[in-house]
């Protein structure tokens, strides 16, 4: 061979070596990138090419399939009582792609998650259509349905979680909105999404306000304040105390009132204080234990970090901060921030002897076959406080409803404890409060719910809105529907 074709042949050689590189580096390294590029529309058209797996509440499922017209989608996603369910469920759509709980568990719902490889090659040996694994919640559907109804019109969330195990009973978020409007990709649903974005809706229907929304947590917040004055050994539950009323901030001229008339509040025990929401109390334990103490017994009951339920909850803050914002702090305003989930915890915590357990919404996945594949085992996140001061703060919290601010939470025959919150908001407090309402239920076999209901807007005027006004009765409709369940 003379040397030209030698050269030829040796540089075609090297073409064909660079091709057969290329072709192996795109189908052993780049393969799985490709596969997931939201540029690929072959993955698109096979995730929809055969029904979703479920997503099941009761023993019920709560989603479904149907098939699609006029695109090489053959499936799209619907939803039974879709707007009750979304803080809980998010959003499976062709168009928009997958949130929450679709999307978290978007592999096991289409088959294609790798712990069911058996099952979908005996579906193919035996002709079989691929289907989808199912998501088994924890959720309860009567007391989601009482809480969602329970907050009708209004802006707000419920969460409700079993404080013996951890599993999360209710989530629910309004306004809301219904994820079938947008399941699709024609133009209806392109209308219907951009009808709920925040530049056409105000009222953020897809904020989930029970996991993604912190709000001032109000005198809900006083029960870990309490906790952490027991915990510090800072004072006994029925010892007296000498904070004045009204209380002026450490190091500074300003002073701060108690909301309503101060029935004993002088020198009231953490039983009264709670009983009647005594600004004074909360305001002098926060200010002696500091900030550093008060941060630790707020990152104890699950503060200043996310949680994973398995969809992320947003960071609920207790922050470092000067003397006066620390003591309001302490009475849940200034900088406190919390979600109604964390303030489930809390009070989950308090009822289950002090024991906090790591919340959760998904029991266990299955595959078509109806085999268990992951089954969720409870574990716990912290201990917050010793079962006797627990048990004392239960029973300064069954005293605010049987005798105090949340006696319209209780439920005849049932001991139930609960606190009541009005957490002022703007500037100068200019803008209507939020209402707040914790509670557990307690029964002979312990703890099965505990509660946090904030309604962040309502029709009701400025001088009505309380939390054992607007709150409680929630929060109750909640714990029966819980109870009446279990019965």
């Amino acid at each position: 061979m003379n040397k030209p074709m030698r050269r030829v042949a040796i540089f075609c050689g090297l073409l064909i070596l660079a091709l057969l590189i290329r072709v192996n580096y795109v189908q052993f390294v780049q393969a799985d990138e490709l596969q997931s590029d939201n540029n690929n529309r072959r993955v698109a058209i096979e995730r929809y090419a055969q029904p979703r797996g479920d997503i099941i509440v009761d023993g019920e499922a709560v989603t479904g399939s149907v098939e699609a017209d006029g695109t090489d989608f053959r499936y799209k996603r619907t939803y039974t009582d879709g707007e009750m369910w979304a803080p809980v469920t998010g959003f499976a759509s062709q168009a928009f792609g997958t949130t929450q709980l679709e999307s978290i568990y978007d592999s096991v719902l289409t088959g294609d998650d790798d712990r069911m490889f058996f099952s979908r090659t005996i579906d193919m040996l035996t002709g079989k259509e691929k289907k989808g694994g199912n998501v088994v919640t924890t959720l309860n559907a009567d007391a989601q349905r009482a809480a969602f109804e329970g907050l009708g019109d209004s802006k707000g969330a419920v969460a409700a979680i079993d404080p013996r195990t951890g599993a999360i009973l209710a989530l629910a978020s309004t306004p809301s909105y219904d994820p079938s409007g947008f399941a699709g990709q024609g133009n209806a649903d392109s209308e219907a999404w951009q009808a709920l974005q925040e530049e056409e809706n105000l009222d953020k229907p897809m904020l989930n306000r029970a996991l993604r929304e912190t709000f001032p947590p109000g005198s809900t917040f006083k029960v870990v304040t309490a906790a952490a004055a027991l915990e510090n050994g800072l004072l006994e539950i029925d010892q007296k105390t000498d904070y004045e009323v009204p209380f002026q901030l450490p190091d500074s001229t300003n002073t701060v009132p108690n909301s309503i008339n101060n029935v004993g509040c002088e020198d009231a025990n953490i039983i009264v204080g709670l009983q009647w929401s005594c600004n004074n109390i909360f305001l002098g334990i926060s200010a002696d234990l500091g900030n550093e103490k008060m941060i630790e017994a707020a990152e104890s009951f699950g503060f200043n970090e996310e949680h994973f339920v398995p969809v992320r909850v947003v960071a609920s803050s207790y922050p470092e901060d000067n003397a006066p914002q620390n003591s309001q702090a302490g009475i849940g305003q200034a900088s406190n921030r919390a979600t109604p989930l964390e303030m489930a915890m809390v009070t989950a915590a308090i009822a289950n002897d002090g024991k906090l357990m790591e919340p959760y919404m998904v029991d266990r996945l299955m595959a078509p076959n109806l085999n268990v594949i992951e089954q969720h085992t409870p574990s716990e996140l912290s201990q917050p406080l010793s079962p006797a001061n627990a048990q004392a703060l239960q029973a300064a919290m069954e005293t605010v409803v049987e005798e105090g601010t949340g006696n319209r939470a209780a439920i005849p025959g049932v001991s139930v404890g609960g606190k009541t919150g009005t957490a002022e908001r703007g500037v100068d407090n200019a803008e209507r409060p939020y209402a707040w309402f914790i509670s557990y239920a307690k029964t002979d076999d312990g703890s099965p719910v505990a509660v946090a209901v904030v309604v962040e807007d309502s029709n009701a005027d400025d001088g009505q809105v309380s939390g054992g006004g607007l709150a409680a009765p929630i929060a109750k409709d909640v714990m029966e529907a819980v109870l009446g369940s279990q019965n």
